[in-house]
């Protein structure tokens, strides 16, 4: 449930603080406070997911500075809503465009900051488990031999096997061997979940097709050599 999990607000003014952290308490969400960008980062160094709520002028980091460094995080899956004062809307429309969930102006509307907040907080559920099966993708991905790699390569680029068995100068019934041995490395059953893992590693998300033939336990047999 969202509200087991903290949100972290970030500002200066410890009045403002106290009252967003009463505001999401009433509501049933848990939250952490602190007086600058680099005391949260500090605390939460390891931190993946959730929601931050921070003013968009901070002493030293601001919350531009502070989006871009979260941005930047390989595997986070954060999500952000600033807080701006009427002179900022320009800085947090680049927020936005940096992946801000939402932006308020003070003084900030209650209610609507809660909606925000419940929404920023099962976006950031999806984004974990998201980042979680790509994870588990890689995983799998590394696992392959070199020329199964390639293999692959060539079945995401849309490569037919004899087209896949004449670059790599092998014959196309080797090619359909390799292609069994990373069809079962990566645990499908079909040329389609195949292609769609191999894309949401690269962090392209794609959602199954109609009629997608599911994973079966009997294509997870090992290949004879």
């Amino acid at each position: 449930m969202p509200g087991e999990v903290p949100v972290h607000v970030i500002d200066d003014d410890q009045a403002v603080r106290a009252s967003f952290g009463f505001l999401l308490k009433t509501a049933g969400i848990s939250c952490r406070e602190y007086a600058s960008a680099e005391i949260f980062l500090a605390e939460q160094a390891d931190l993946k997911s959730g929601c931050v709520v921070t003013d968009m002028r901070l002493p030293g980091m601001s919350g531009l500075d502070l989006l871009r460094h979260l941005k930047s995080r390989v595997g986070s899956a954060i999500s952000v809503i600033v807080i701006t004062a009427h002179g900022d809307i320009p800085l947090a429309v680049e927020a936005t465009k940096l992946g801000a969930g939402d932006f308020f102006e003070k003084p900030v509307n209650g209610p609507a900051l809660i909606a925000a907040v419940r929404a920023a907080l099962a976006k950031a559920e999806q984004d974990g488990q998201y980042e979680i099966e790509r994870a588990e993708i890689i995983e799998r991905i590394r696992h392959l031999s070199p020329r199964e790699r390639s293999v692959l390569d060539g079945l995401v680029a849309g490569k037919t096997n004899k087209v896949i068995a004449f670059e790599l100068n092998i014959s196309p019934r080797t090619v359909e061997i390799y292609r069994s041995g990373v069809m079962t490395k990566m645990r499908v059953a079909s040329l389609s979940r195949l292609v769609r893992l191999a894309l949401l590693a690269k962090g392209s998300p794609v959602p199954p097709a109609s009629g997608e033939i599911p994973e079966s336990p009997r294509n997870n047999r090992p290949v004879d050599r």
